[in-house]
């Protein structure tokens, strides 16, 4: 109750707030303190309600659905506390904190920055407004009680001696399947236990816990880093819309300028800590998989960059009389960055991409769906609508000839590539709301070209002056670093036996930004060491690309099937499976494997996960300077039956595979709207993949499908006769990938190999993917330099 009053408080605050700063722009006097003190008001009411439920999930208050369905007494303190941003409610309120802290500071900087304030304040604090009204109690409150909708709660969560009342027998049903005994919690219920003195706290005794794929140590890093991201892009957003309410540009870039390189620097980092858990923890094999919920994050922060390098044209060319270049595609970039945003939460939290992303929120019910749409809508409409309002004010301010040979060109010429591969992404991401899916080759192949032609522009930019250049010019500033592009390009591509003359270019490209921005930075270091900071994050992002060509194009992969105690060779690597250790009081095993004679021991993990009955894998890396041995779990036989025939594979959307002939195309996902919900709760749900099987010139689809009843995993084999084929689903994950059995129909199944203890796994060599995360780090600090610098330079 405390909870809901403290959001409905903040709610009344923000309304306040918004009006006393909009009357502050109308001119009204003595209306811009109280405009603070709302703010204040608000930000502490927010603080309150998250520091209120923190508490309600250390202290076990079960009473509260959201504690009760995603948090539990089993926990560790450090990811018992991550259970507060677990599901819809607790990420909203997570996201509004940190947009009220980040709000406190803005409106200390606007302050002392002329007229800004007000301008900037009002519409900061209506984003606020409606992350408020996202988890107001009318709607989806983290703090509403368990019994305000009846709730079945199975009896184990439950205290046991309380369940032999007599009233207790009147709210109590079984499951005839599963024999599970349950009890429906309602207002009815929870008065009868007040009678009898037994407190709601006393009855529900453990909650349903947090999804096994959520526990590691990245769940408390990531999310948080991604939620000020998410925040701080409204900054951006805020301060083109106060200039647009002015009709004054001329100094917004620069105040706006280190908002949006900081806010980038943490959405950046906190997408690719999100890869690394995806690579380290939750095996999927690598650390991007074009999927839709990964993309959702990637759209607004490559719009962001691309924004940061026409702000830094219009910067540089400002005059007097003169706001600078690229006036009106700034204005468009900032306020594009964070309506990205508002549809990437729409994206991943409506429920719309179930069926093409196994890991996107549950659908959230249609009055919170329609509220995210107007969410969205109604910023897109204030953005849309200053534009056009200041239209023909923005035209008068003439642009100016443009060189064709000038730093202002390259840039807002890489800039106009990175909007392209927003472009593309989008466009692949939300296929899914037009019912199709695109292919993982899709990105790919649109991409490395826009790569190629980024790094040899961000390399180009920095060898031309502003405004005026000639060919001559160029090609004598150009020459030395083209020469040593072409010497180390080479090399690359020799000794990496690179053939494919698109990858080839992307490493001439990457080179080539990377040996500009260094010879940039030596001589910057020995000046202005403060400038820096733009030549440093070049550089990690082309360390980051010469890391992906590495890893991504040249990983060796290879499904082994160590029986134990026996050695196999395995990329240059002798394997011997050794044995198991059970470890988190025997809930969790380590499969132990000995590499090279027990020079190093790789231990990947598997488990059955209580939550939802499912089986849980961990991979284990053997991380080289030159490359990671990547080995993850696939299965273990203990060797009490004899092995059957057939093959396993896994493959990702769009993948095809041949098998004696025939050619197996995994299609997409059947994942109902449900399915997602009872997962989560530990219910019954089945999940189908769509397979196209192609045969003697005729092409069959088929589904195949894991069921989960009971808490028992099962999976149907389908059978093609006329295709001599069975196709068995024997596990998929939240990478988008399947795995599946072939076998053939007519094949001696009886003739099974002799049954002995062993364990299937995906071995894979890595090379060079260090750099992946060295590229990444490099960047981040490049940034938080710059951020730095442009801060300095927006009090000027």
């Amino acid at each position: 109750m405390i909870g809901n009053i403290l959001i409905t408080l903040a709610t009344a605050a923000s309304v306040f707030t918004i009006i006393m700063y909009y009357m502050t722009f109308r001119g009204y006097e003595n209306t811009l303190k109280y405009a603070r003190l709302g703010y204040h008001a608000m930000a502490v009411f927010v603080i309150a309600a998250s520091a209120l439920l923190l508490h309600a999930i250390l202290t076990h208050q079960y009473e509260y659905e959201y504690v009760f369905n995603y948090s539990g007494s089993g926990l560790p303190t450090g990811l018992l506390m991550s259970t507060f941003y677990a599901g819809q409610q607790g990420s909203f309120l997570l996201w509004l904190f940190f947009t009220v802290i980040i709000g406190l500071v803005l409106q200390d900087y606007t302050a002392k920055r002329g007229d800004l304030e007000y301008r900037v304040m009002m519409i900061f604090t209506v984003s606020a407004a409606f992350l408020l009204i996202m988890i107001n109690p009318a709607l989806k409150s983290p703090f509403n009680y368990i019994w305000s909708e009846a709730t079945f709660i199975q009896a184990k969560y439950l205290n046991p001696s309380y369940l032999s009342f007599p009233f207790i027998s009147q709210f109590s049903f079984s499951d005839p399947g599963s024999k599970d005994q349950f009890i429906k919690v309602n207002s009815e219920l929870v008065g009868l236990l007040k009678a009898n003195g037994i407190s709601i706290t006393d009855f529900i005794v453990q909650g349903k816990g947090l999804n096994p794929l959520l526990q590691n140590f990245w769940m408390q890093i990531h999310p948080p880093i991604l939620f000020s991201g998410f925040a701080m892009s409204t900054v951006p957003f805020s301060f083109a819309f106060a200039a647009l309410m002015k009709n004054d540009y001329k100094d917004w870039v620069k105040q706006a300028l280190p908002w949006l390189t900081a806010g980038m620097m943490v959405l950046g980092l906190a997408i690719m800590l999100g890869g690394y858990w995806a690579y380290g923890v939750l095996g999927w094999g690598g650390y991007w998989g074009w999927d839709p919920v990964e993309n959702s994050s990637l759209v607004p922060w490559i719009i962001g960059v691309a924004a940061i390098h026409t702000m830094l044209v219009q910067k540089k060319t400002q005059t007097e009389n003169h706001p600078g270049r690229f006036l009106k595609i700034n204005l468009l970039l900032s306020i594009g960055t964070y309506l990205l945003v508002l549809y990437s939460t729409f994206l991943t939290r409506s429920g719309i991409l179930g069926d093409a992303s196994v890991h996107s929120f549950v659908a959230p019910g249609t009055i919170v769906f329609l509220f995210l749409l107007l969410f969205i809508g109604t910023f897109t409409i204030l953005g849309i609508a200053g534009i056009v309002y200041r239209w023909k004010s923005l035209e008068e301010i003439t642009e100016g000839n443009e060189n064709l040979l000038s730093r202002e060109l390259a840039l807002f010429t890489g800039s106009i590539a990175l909007i392209a591969s927003a472009l593309i992404v989008l466009a692949g991401t939300s296929a899914p709301i037009w019912g199709t899916t695109v292919e993982v080759k899709f990105y790919n192949e649109l991409n490395l070209p826009i790569a190629i032609i980024i790094g040899l522009l961000n390399g180009f930019s920095l060898i031309m002056k502003w405004r005026l250049n000639s060919a001559v010019s160029i090609w004598k500033e150009a020459k030395i670093s083209l020469i040593a592009t072409a010497f180390i390009s080479l090399l690359i591509v020799l000794f990496g036996g690179v053939v494919d003359i698109m990858l080839i270019l992307l490493i001439i490209s990457s080179v080539f930004a990377l040996v500009v921005n260094s010879e940039v930075l030596y001589r910057v270091i020995r000046g202005k060491r403060i400038k820096a900071g733009a030549y440093l994050a070049h550089i990690g992002i082309a360390i980051f690309l010469l890391g992906v060509v590495a890893s991504g194009s040249f990983t060796q992969e290879e499904r082994v099937t160590l029986v134990r105690g026996e050695n196999k060779e395995v990329f240059g690597h002798t394997l011997n499976f050794t044995n198991i250790t059970p470890f988190d009081n025997g809930q969790k095993y380590r499969f132990n494997i000995s590499v090279d004679g027990g020079s190093s021991v790789i231990s990947p993990i598997m488990f059955i996960a209580d939550f939802n009955n499912s089986l849980m894998r961990e991979p284990d890396i053997l991380s080289r300077f030159t490359s990671d041995f990547y080995i993850a779990p696939v299965g273990y036989a203990d060797g009490s039956n004899a092995s059957s025939s057939g093959q396993q594979l896994s493959l990702s959307l769009g993948d095809t595979h041949t098998y004696e002939g025939k050619q197996i195309t995994f299609k997409k996902f059947d994942f109902p709207q449900d399915a997602m919900s009872a997962m989560m709760s530990g219910g019954d749900f089945k999940i189908g993949a769509i397979i196209d099987v192609a045969y003697e010139g005729k092409t069959k689809e088929i589904e195949v499908y894991m069921k989960n009843t009971d808490g028992q995993r099962s999976f149907d084999p389908v059978e093609i006769p006329e295709a001599d084929l069975s196709v068995r689903l024997s596990n998929l994950n939240a990478a988008g990938k399947i795995d599946v059995v072939l076998t053939s129909l007519s094949a001696d199944n009886n003739s099974a190999s002799a049954s002995q203890e062993s364990l299937t796994i995906e071995a894979s060599i890595k090379p060079f993917i260090g750099l992946v995360w060295l590229g990444v780090l490099v960047t981040v600090a490049g940034f938080f330099i710059t951020t730095i610098r442009r801060t300095k330079e927006s009090k000027i």
